[in-house]
């Protein structure tokens, strides 16, 4: 069999390789020879992948909430990869910030757009049952989220809104104080920080100041100013980031409002989340406010931020019962 020039170079392109690398090519010819061919379900770990449900109740809605958790995570991954695409770019261009933005876009659009699995997904009935057995877990915990929002803005604007001010120039640590997701995970009885809470901190907050000392000077919002101020065009990035401070900030906490709504509000007195997490206060953006770009808002829309969305939930939940 005579090899076409194409081969020949690729097996030279080879040789020059293994030869620069100390390494024998024939060896390596012989372990693609003898290598079996590579199939999907080994590619993506796909019985693994299928195994990693594991339900504390014999309820059959406990899986779909697994599930869903899990495919939540994996977009964050996702996400997160791309922030460190952006952050790390020796040579960062509009272009690909904005592109990699409007990545981080589309799978917030796929998380917010598919979390009616969640709010209409399972029975009532048996969520409350099951839920607790997952005390004090929560997902509050999700530290990958928490990563997200360091790597999407400065962050002071991370701080509770009544500490911005005050802490503006503060150290990150102090800064982490008063980091605006504590305050939501305190036992509405005593102000006492609740164990989900203690658990969530032990396990990431070296991690959380040292991602937020790292990205300084290349969170999202540093970035965009310093191409900004290089005099680049930077309005398609400016819609790109608009829309990512929405669907972090509004739509995606509006979305688990709208399961929490949907699964917890009782009267006279509404459920807890199994976290013991304030979630009337925690999750409406109106009340929040955290907005990563406000130099690309009117006062008038930062004013407005979240409250027309909460509203017209609360409407069509009360229209539902």
């Amino acid at each position: 069999m005579d090899f076409t020039p194409e081969i020949k170079d690729k097996l030279n392109q080879l040789q020059e390789k293994y030869t620069a690398m100390g390494q024998d090519m024939a060896s390596y010819l012989d372990g693609l020879l003898y290598a079996d061919f590579l199939t999907y379900w080994d590619y993506i770990h796909l019985d693994t992948l299928l195994s990693l449900q594991s339900p504390k109740t014999p309820f059959p809605d406990e899986e779909i909430f697994i599930m869903y958790h899990q495919i939540t995570e994996l977009y964050f991954k996702l996400a997160l990869h791309e922030c460190r695409q952006i952050a790390e770019h020796k040579n960062l261009t509009v272009e690909f910030f904005t592109a990699r933005v409007k990545r981080i876009n589309a799978y917030f659009n796929a998380l917010t757009t598919s979390f009616e699995v969640m709010v209409d997904g399972m029975e009532k009935e048996q969520f409350l049952k099951f839920r607790m057995s997952l005390l004090p877990a929560s997902g509050f915990q999700s530290g990958q989220y928490r990563m997200i929002e360091i790597c999407a803005t400065d962050f002071i604007r991370l701080v509770d809104k009544s500490k911005r001010e005050e802490l503006s120039t503060a150290t990150t640590d102090e800064q982490f104080e008063n980091i605006y997701w504590k305050f939501g995970a305190t036992e509405l009885a005593s102000g006492k920080q609740t164990l989900t809470l203690k658990q969530f901190i032990k396990k990431y907050s070296a991690q959380f100041l040292q991602l937020a000392k790292d990205r300084r000077l290349t969170n999202f919002s540093a970035l965009y100013h310093q191409l900004q101020s290089d005099g680049n065009n930077v309005s398609a990035l400016a819609e790109e980031l608009r829309k990512l401070d929405l669907y972090v900030n509004v739509e995606w906490p509006l979305s688990h409002y709208k399961s929490a709504v949907r699964y917890l509000e009782k009267d006279p007195v509404d459920v807890a989340a199994t976290g013991g997490t304030n979630w009337q206060k925690y999750l409406p953006p109106r009340f929040q406010k955290r907005i990563f770009y406000p130099f690309l808002w009117s006062d008038e829309q930062m004013e407005e931020w979240g409250k027309g969305w909460v509203l017209s939930v609360l409407k069509t939940l009360k229209n539902k019962d």
